[in-house]
Protein backbone atom coordinates (compact mmCIF):
# COMPACT_ATOMS: atom_id res chain seq x y z
CA UNK A 1 0.00 0.00 0.00
CA UNK A 2 3.01 2.37 0.96
CA UNK A 3 3.86 1.40 -2.78
CA UNK A 4 1.01 2.85 -4.25
CA UNK A 5 1.18 6.29 -2.97
CA UNK A 6 4.44 6.73 -3.58
CA UNK A 7 3.74 5.90 -7.17
CA UNK A 8 0.32 7.93 -7.05
CA UNK A 9 2.37 10.95 -5.46
CA UNK A 10 5.09 11.08 -8.09
CA UNK A 11 3.36 10.86 -10.82
CA UNK A 12 1.82 14.64 -9.78
CA UNK A 13 5.35 15.41 -9.58
CA UNK A 14 6.76 14.85 -13.17
CA UNK A 15 3.18 16.38 -14.25
CA UNK A 16 3.84 19.50 -12.44
CA UNK A 17 7.58 19.49 -13.52
CA UNK A 18 6.72 19.09 -17.00
CA UNK A 19 4.17 21.84 -17.19
CA UNK A 20 6.92 24.11 -15.51
CA UNK A 21 9.23 23.38 -17.83
CA UNK A 22 6.55 24.27 -20.85
CA UNK A 23 5.65 27.57 -19.14
CA UNK A 24 9.35 28.27 -18.86
CA UNK A 25 9.74 27.40 -22.76
CA UNK A 26 6.65 29.58 -23.54
CA UNK A 27 7.62 32.57 -21.49
CA UNK A 28 11.43 32.58 -23.08
CA UNK A 29 9.91 32.40 -26.45
CA UNK A 30 7.83 35.32 -26.29
CA UNK A 31 10.73 37.61 -24.60
CA UNK A 32 12.23 36.61 -27.62
CA UNK A 33 9.85 37.42 -29.65
CA UNK A 34 9.36 40.71 -27.56
CA UNK A 35 12.94 41.74 -27.80
CA UNK A 36 12.86 41.15 -31.20
CA UNK A 37 10.25 43.16 -31.87
CA UNK A 38 12.08 45.93 -30.12
CA UNK A 39 15.47 45.77 -31.98
CA UNK A 40 13.53 45.72 -34.86
CA UNK A 41 11.35 49.08 -34.24
CA UNK A 42 14.44 50.60 -32.92
CA UNK A 43 16.67 49.59 -36.47
CA UNK A 44 13.39 50.76 -38.74
CA UNK A 45 12.46 54.12 -36.29
CA UNK A 46 15.54 56.07 -38.10
CA UNK A 47 14.11 55.03 -41.32
CA UNK A 48 10.39 56.49 -41.02
CA UNK A 49 12.27 59.54 -42.14
CA UNK A 50 13.36 58.20 -45.27
CA UNK A 51 10.19 56.28 -45.62
CA UNK A 52 8.47 59.62 -45.54
CA UNK A 53 10.85 61.03 -48.18
CA UNK A 54 11.42 58.12 -50.53
CA UNK A 55 8.37 59.17 -53.04
CA UNK A 56 9.91 62.45 -54.15
CA UNK A 57 13.32 60.59 -53.97
CA UNK A 58 11.99 57.71 -56.01
CA UNK A 59 10.88 60.13 -58.31
CA UNK A 60 13.55 62.05 -58.73
CA UNK A 61 16.07 58.69 -59.76
CA UNK A 62 13.28 57.97 -62.22
CA UNK A 63 13.57 61.34 -64.22
CA UNK A 64 17.71 60.96 -63.73
CA UNK A 65 17.52 57.60 -65.11
CA UNK A 66 14.98 58.74 -67.95
CA UNK A 67 17.42 61.08 -69.24
CA UNK A 68 20.46 59.71 -70.35
CA UNK A 69 22.74 62.45 -70.16
CA UNK A 70 21.75 65.22 -67.90
CA UNK A 71 23.62 68.72 -68.03
CA UNK A 72 24.33 69.61 -64.27
CA UNK A 73 26.22 72.91 -64.35
CA UNK A 74 24.45 76.14 -65.69
CA UNK A 75 21.80 76.72 -68.02
CA UNK A 76 23.83 77.59 -71.03
CA UNK A 77 24.78 74.12 -71.50
CA UNK A 78 21.69 72.66 -71.75
CA UNK A 79 20.09 74.64 -74.04
CA UNK A 80 23.07 73.59 -76.58
CA UNK A 81 22.99 71.98 -79.68
CA UNK A 82 24.20 68.29 -79.76
CA UNK A 83 26.66 69.44 -82.45
CA UNK A 84 27.87 72.14 -80.35
CA UNK A 85 29.40 69.66 -77.56
CA UNK A 86 33.21 69.02 -77.45
CA UNK A 87 35.01 65.89 -76.67
CA UNK A 88 33.78 63.89 -73.92
CA UNK A 89 35.88 62.13 -71.60
CA UNK A 90 33.78 59.53 -69.43
CA UNK A 91 34.86 59.21 -65.80
CA UNK A 92 34.05 56.27 -63.83
CA UNK A 93 31.56 55.60 -61.40
CA UNK A 94 31.87 57.27 -58.29
CA UNK A 95 30.51 55.87 -55.61
CA UNK A 96 29.80 57.62 -52.07
CA UNK A 97 28.57 58.16 -48.51
CA UNK A 98 26.99 61.16 -48.34
CA UNK A 99 27.75 63.45 -45.26
CA UNK A 100 25.14 62.84 -43.06
CA UNK A 101 23.89 62.33 -39.39
CA UNK A 102 23.21 58.75 -39.82
CA UNK A 103 25.58 58.08 -42.53
CA UNK A 104 22.97 55.56 -44.27
CA UNK A 105 22.92 57.38 -48.02
CA UNK A 106 25.35 57.39 -50.79
CA UNK A 107 25.00 58.46 -54.25
CA UNK A 108 26.61 56.64 -57.19
CA UNK A 109 27.08 59.08 -59.82
CA UNK A 110 28.54 58.73 -63.40
CA UNK A 111 29.74 61.47 -65.51
CA UNK A 112 31.71 62.91 -68.79
CA UNK A 113 33.33 65.82 -68.94
CA UNK A 114 33.27 68.03 -72.06
CA UNK A 115 36.84 68.93 -73.03
CA UNK A 116 37.55 72.13 -74.96
CA UNK A 117 40.64 69.92 -77.21
CA UNK A 118 41.41 66.64 -77.58
CA UNK A 119 44.74 66.48 -76.52
CA UNK A 120 43.30 67.56 -72.65
CA UNK A 121 42.34 63.47 -72.85
CA UNK A 122 45.84 62.77 -72.58
CA UNK A 123 46.37 65.33 -69.33
CA UNK A 124 43.68 63.82 -67.56
CA UNK A 125 44.80 60.09 -68.17
CA UNK A 126 47.95 60.97 -66.65
CA UNK A 127 45.96 62.65 -63.36
CA UNK A 128 43.08 60.53 -63.17
CA UNK A 129 43.76 59.22 -59.78
CA UNK A 130 44.14 62.87 -58.55
CA UNK A 131 41.15 63.92 -60.02
CA UNK A 132 39.17 60.93 -58.86
CA UNK A 133 40.39 61.92 -55.47
CA UNK A 134 39.35 65.52 -55.77
CA UNK A 135 35.75 64.68 -57.25
CA UNK A 136 35.19 61.99 -54.41
CA UNK A 137 35.97 64.71 -51.57
CA UNK A 138 33.60 67.01 -53.23
CA UNK A 139 30.77 64.49 -53.37
CA UNK A 140 30.86 63.11 -50.01
CA UNK A 141 31.18 66.60 -48.33
CA UNK A 142 27.56 66.83 -49.51
CA UNK A 143 24.34 66.21 -47.69
CA UNK A 144 21.54 65.13 -49.80
CA UNK A 145 19.90 68.41 -49.23
CA UNK A 146 22.40 69.91 -51.07
CA UNK A 147 22.39 67.48 -53.78
CA UNK A 148 18.78 66.90 -54.15
CA UNK A 149 17.40 69.80 -55.74
CA UNK A 150 18.70 70.71 -59.63
CA UNK A 151 20.31 73.81 -58.37
CA UNK A 152 22.09 71.81 -56.24
CA UNK A 153 23.78 69.44 -58.63
CA UNK A 154 24.24 72.77 -60.84
CA UNK A 155 25.94 74.02 -57.55
CA UNK A 156 28.42 70.74 -57.71
CA UNK A 157 28.83 70.43 -61.28
CA UNK A 158 30.66 74.15 -60.89
CA UNK A 159 32.53 73.26 -58.17
CA UNK A 160 34.05 70.22 -59.84
CA UNK A 161 34.94 71.75 -62.94
CA UNK A 162 36.42 74.84 -61.39
CA UNK A 163 38.72 72.43 -58.89
CA UNK A 164 39.52 70.04 -62.25
CA UNK A 165 40.09 73.41 -64.21
CA UNK A 166 42.81 74.88 -61.62
CA UNK A 167 44.47 71.41 -61.81
CA UNK A 168 44.74 71.40 -65.83
CA UNK A 169 47.30 72.82 -67.57
CA UNK A 170 46.47 71.85 -71.40
CA UNK A 171 43.15 72.87 -71.92
CA UNK A 172 39.83 73.69 -69.88
CA UNK A 173 36.93 71.55 -68.78
CA UNK A 174 33.63 72.89 -70.12
CA UNK A 175 31.06 71.61 -68.52
CA UNK A 176 29.71 68.74 -66.85
CA UNK A 177 27.13 65.87 -68.10
CA UNK A 178 26.11 63.33 -65.30
CA UNK A 179 25.32 60.14 -67.26
CA UNK A 180 24.06 58.45 -63.75
CA UNK A 181 22.80 60.31 -60.59
CA UNK A 182 21.36 57.83 -57.72
CA UNK A 183 20.67 58.51 -53.88
CA UNK A 184 20.09 55.90 -51.61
Amino acid sequence: MAEEEQTEESAPKKKKSSNMLMIIIIVVLVLIIIIGTVVAVLLMGSDEEAVTNNAPQAQEKRVDNQKTRRSASSSSLSDRKLSDIGVLYPLDTFTVNLKSDAGRRYLKATMSLELDSPELSHELDSKAPVLRDRIIRILSSKTLEEISSKKGKQKVSEQIMDILNSMITDGQIKGIYFTEFVIQ
